[in-house]
């Protein structure tokens, strides 16, 4: 059990805070049992900040006893940031930092992305809504081309992710496409490591082959590699995708500058822009844990199918900005933004 594995003895109990137990009521006992956890973590979370590591340890074996990873959504999200806290106080000789902060093999990673995809809208809506805009441009230089459909198309992945973007639009290309004017298409994909970028394409590859009227071509990059090979080609529309890569830079004006500037020499036709709304690069630890435990509690509970269709705390999709971009909210949280660029 992890609370006996983080639990030790306290050697300051002065100024160790205990939350009080949950209230008890019939008609909304789920609801006050969450609240109860989320106190709780938050306790755990400001003595974490504190450097009290025996009250946030305490706290969280008592945590520990109540939470599951297979739980309800606020029993996962309180269990996932409580594994995070005690990563941040436990020494790496500990057997639970081990377990905790061990790294999935390849293979469980593409499992967990590819189940999360099937399962999550938010990720489908992105997709979805980023490929409609790149489709978009293509058909209108296609046509400002007088090449009707025919044409080629370079797409510019900055976080390929086992490309399960692509499949959707590889589809939709070749129904512009005949046999006689086939439809060229690449994909620049940048991967954390080899083994994402081998699986990507040999998916992609695969999946293109159903296609004959589409030429794919595939070409992966790990992150932070020069982009090479990328000179534009006759009558091809450049799209440059950032769906959540911006998201991975952690707020780093610096990166994200550079990134901007990269993209911009691409001088693409057009960039589309996806991110998680919230706000965690403020330098305050508390603050960075509230944001991001607000957000992937919204999250979480988007993910239970356990509201009926017509209630209206589903997942909703609202325009902002005057009509320039579309967002993805789950009851009064939105969730993401996608919208799309030109270079000027």
């Amino acid at each position: 059990m992890r609370e006996q594995i983080i639990k030790r003895p306290r050697t300051d109990t002065t100024h160790h805070r205990k939350s009080p137990p949950p209230a008890e009521d019939e008609n909304d006992g789920g609801s006050k049992e969450g609240l109860h956890l989320i106190h709780s973590l938050l306790i755990a979370a400001t003595a974490v900040d504190e450097g009290n590591s025996d009250s946030a340890l305490e706290n969280l074996a008592e945590l520990y006893r109540t939470v599951s990873l297979v739980g309800d959504s606020v029993q996962r999200v309180v269990a996932h940031f409580a594994d995070g806290l005690s990563a941040r106080v436990l020494t790496r000789k500990s057997p639970f930092y081990e377990t905790i902060m061990k790294r999935p093999t390849a293979e469980e990673e593409f499992l967990a992305f590819t189940d999360l995809y099937r399962v999550s809208p938010c990720y489908q809506f992105a997709h979805f809504t980023a490929n409609q805009s790149i489709i978009e441009a293509f058909d209108r230089e296609a046509v400002a081309a007088g090449g009707g459909n025919s044409g080629a198309l370079h797409v510019i992945d900055f976080d390929v992710s086992y490309g399960l973007q692509w499949p959707s639009l590889i589809q939709a290309l070749s129904e512009r496409a005949t046999p006689a004017n086939r439809i060229s298409l690449r994909v620049t994909g940048f991967g954390r490591g080899p083994d994402e970028i081998r699986e990507t394409e040999s998916r992609l590859v695969s999946f293109a082959k159903g296609f004959r009227n589409v030429a794919f071509e595939f070409q992966g990059l790990l992150r932070g590699a020069k982009l090479v090979n990328l000179r534009k080609r006759k009558n091809e529309t450049v799209a440059v995708n950032l769906v959540f890569h911006l998201n991975t830079l952690g707020g780093d004006p610096v990166k994200i500058s550079n990134t901007l500037r990269s993209v911009h020499a691409l001088d693409p036709s057009v960039v589309v822009l996806v991110e998680h709304e919230g706000y965690r690069n403020t330098t305050s630890f508390l603050s960075r844990f509230m944001e991001s435990l607000h957000y992937f509690a919204a999250m979480f509970d988007s993910l239970d199918d356990c509201l009926p269709m017509e209630s209206p705390e589903r997942l909703g999709v609202f325009e902002r900005d005057d009509g320039k971009a579309i967002s993805l909210g789950w009851q009064d949280r939105c969730l993401m933004t996608a919208s799309t660029w030109n270079c000027v």
